[in-house]
């Protein structure tokens, strides 16, 4: 029983994280992009 409720409690523990770099890691692939974007158009003109 004690097994089960620590895995269970991990998988709880483990998914907001997984969640949470993977917005992360989302936000800074767009701003990346956006910033890249807008930082290439500037340097070019």
């Amino acid at each position: 029983m004690t097994q089960r409720i620590s895995k269970y409690q991990r998988f709880k523990m483990m998914n907001p994280v997984i969640q949470f770099f993977k917005f992360i890691y989302l936000s800074i692939k767009i701003m990346l992009i956006v910033a890249g974007g807008h930082g290439g158009t500037r340097k070019v003109n």
